[in-house]
């Protein structure tokens, strides 16, 4: 009885452990074992914010494509989009967190699939009516809905909360089977997860949610709704109560903080005390990894902050002028708040007050798009919804005469076509990768598919990159997201290594970012150029290195690889290392300049745009930092 019991839990595979099970079907082999390596060997590619039809805004700006079409596109799979135009990655990504928003999951589409006579509130019927016309139609209704979301302002037709939380229930543990039949550990890692949009009055304070848990475990909670949150406490205390409830793990990942007006990095606690070491250690733990690219632009600096690097402020064109809603301009006293490399500054300098960092987190790129369609590739960029996929119209209807560039195309032209998380794990696992996620060996990328790794030691010498340098890096240092521990000899020293993507640009150089506290207790930061192609040729003038050169044929959209190197590698010692002043280092990888996706469009659909449009720029990767305390 015993054999034939084992028989079946074989047979059943985990199905044995999983409610519901019985309606699951996985997808390819599924359950085959997945040994972890030593320490990681593979980086994985992924996109940790990705809306689909079911996420409010999302539907309403017209995307029809559910949860399975998104993870088959991820897994490489040809899709069809929302409007009809064939869908396929150059490459399949290696994992995916599908994202939607907790608020309101699905109420857009409850409301367009309601027959008009049963729809009496004036607003409501006016709203469905506006969906039902068409894509220019539907996103003013969904830009009403959100306007009166965020006022907390909803007709009670979309804010009946039984109602509400009966709907997001069912839409909940439908999405969970759609994710569990489409995780393939060792091939491809579908995630759980949410988007907690919490916004204040328009600010972006938003977080996406991640679990490490299978469908068991995470089955057992719903997620949370912040519609009349202010700051993210509420989910750091339901993240508190789905690990003591289920023995499970989970993290929150910021969004892009430069839409938050200052709000997403303060010096202070909400109400506007001095950091707590409690308050600072709490938010370290739960929100590890921050994002610093995507489709809203990058949020590593900005001019203003950094005005002596001049690559900072890469697309922040059209995004730092207002926060998310377009209803509270920004000031420039609000930057600081809003940008990594400045909340890394900050971290140290609260850390110097309280003995912890708040701001000690990693980072990543993803798309943050509301098309089910991971897209970060120029030239196979679906836009951030559905009304701007690829056609004629999505570039050209932005404009008007007389109106100003910086005014219109927020969710246009002045979007990116970005970014990617690039996450160093020992296997393609829920378990691996979001451990990974958590220890910060993590970086982000604009697209491209750069290959990054860099370790900080006490010894590391140009004599390490001979041998087996990830080894050496491992054993006798720390990898990015990682800390170095005080009582070493001399000074810190980085093994540095980046490889192109070979379906994308050279590189142009690789840059060290070093943030540091005088004792003053004044924050300082600087940018070093540490190798870069060409060097023979390309010496430092005023300290400077010189442009790299320009190779992109705009009306074709079009670039050589004639210029840049396709790797570039360095161990870089820092000269001016003091050992009583908390610093931290991060790199960042350009390449040579290439094509936007404007020049993209420009070129197939023959368009006319107006010369302020860049049709060229240079694509980055940004690691995660490594970090210096003294004793």
């Amino acid at each position: 009885m015993g054999r034939k019991i084992a028989l079946i839990a074989a047979l059943l595979g985990s199905c044995t452990i999983i409610s519901g099970c019985d309606q699951i079907s996985r997808i390819g082999s599924g359950q085959a074992e997945v040994k972890n390596t030593a320490y990681p060997e593979q980086v994985f590619w992924g996109d940790t914010h990705l809306h689909t039809a079911n996420s409010v805004d999302a539907f309403g700006m017209g995307n029809r494509l559910d949860p399975e079409t998104a993870l088959r596109f991820a897994r490489g799979e040809e899709v069809e989009s929302t409007t009809g135009t064939k869908a396929k990655l150059a490459r399949p990504l290696d994992f995916l967190v599908i994202a939607d928003h907790a608020e309101g999951l699905g109420s857009t589409k409850a409301l367009y699939d309601a027959p008009s006579f049963l729809v009496t509130d004036p607003t409501l019927r006016r709203w469905r009516d506006l969906m039902h016309q068409g894509p220019r139609q539907s996103l003013q209704a969904t830009t009403e809905i959100l306007a009166a979301r965020g006022r907390n302002d909803l007709p009670p037709g979309l804010n009946d909360p039984v109602k509400g939380a009966e709907r997001t229930h069912k839409i909940w543990n439908d999405s969970l089977k759609a994710v569990e039949r489409y995780n393939e550990p060792g091939k491809f890692t579908a995630f759980f997860g949410f988007e907690y949009t919490l916004m204040q009055g328009g600010n972006n304070l938003h977080r996406n949610v991640i679990f490490r848990d299978g469908i068991d475990r995470v089955s057992q909670v719903d997620p949370l709704d912040p519609t009349t949150e202010l700051w993210p406490d509420r989910l750091w205390d339901y993240m508190d109560s789905y690990e003591k409830k289920t023995g499970g793990k989970v993290l929150a990942i910021p969004h892009n903080g430069n839409l938050s007006n200052g709000l997403m990095w303060m010096l202070t606690d909400p109400q506007g005390a001095p950091l707590t070491a409690a308050y600072a250690r709490r938010r370290a733990l739960r929100e590890p990894v921050a994002e610093i690219t995507q489709i809203k632009g990058d949020s590593e600096s900005h001019p203003f902050l950094s005005p002596n690097d001049e690559y900072a402020g890469y697309g922040t064109l059209g995004w730092d002028k207002n926060n998310l809603l377009n209803n509270q301009p920004t000031k420039s006293s609000d930057y600081a708040g809003s940008y990594v490399r400045e909340a890394l500054k900050r971290g140290l300098l609260i850390e110097r007050q309280t003995g912890v960092n708040p701001y000690r987190f990693g980072v990543i790129g993803s798309t943050d798009s509301h098309t089910s369609l991971a897209t970060a590739d120029d030239n196979n960029y679906f836009g951030k919804h559905s009304g701007v996929e690829p056609g004629r119209s999505r570039t050209t209807d932005t404009f008007a005469p007389g109106v100003p560039l910086e005014r219109v195309g927020r969710m246009n032209w002045q979007t990116l076509a970005s970014g990617y998380a690039a996450v160093w794990a020992t296997s393609n696992t829920r378990e691996a990768i979001w451990d990974a996620l958590m220890r910060r060996e993590v970086y982000g990328t604009t697209g491209p598919r750069m290959t990054v790794r860099v370790f900080g030691g006490w010894d590391f010498t140009e004599k390490d990159l001979s041998g087996d340098w990830v080894k050496a890096g491992y054993s006798r240092g720390v990898p990015m997201g990682g800390e170095l521990k005080p009582g070493g000899k001399g000074r810190p020293s980085f093994i540095i290594s980046a490889l192109k993507d070979p379906l994308d640009g050279n590189l142009d150089r690789v840059q060290v970012i070093k943030g540091w506290v005088d004792a003053a207790g004044k924050a300082h930061e600087k940018v070093i150029d540490v190798v870069w192609s060409d060097m023979a040729r390309r010496k430092l003038v005023n300290g400077k290195v010189p442009a790299v050169g320009d190779t992109v044929d705009v009306q074709r959209a079009t670039f050589r690889n004639t210029i840049g190197a396709p790797s570039l590698a360095t161990v870089w010692t820092d000269p001016e290392f003091d050992p009583k002043q908390r610093a931290f280092y991060y790199v960042r990888v350009l390449q040579i300049p290439t094509p936007t996706w404007m020049a993209y469009d420009r070129a197939k659909y023959g368009l006319r745009l107006p010369p302020e449009i860049p049709m060229k720029h240079q694509e980055r990767a940004y690691t995660s930092a490594i970090w210096y305390s003294p004793a």
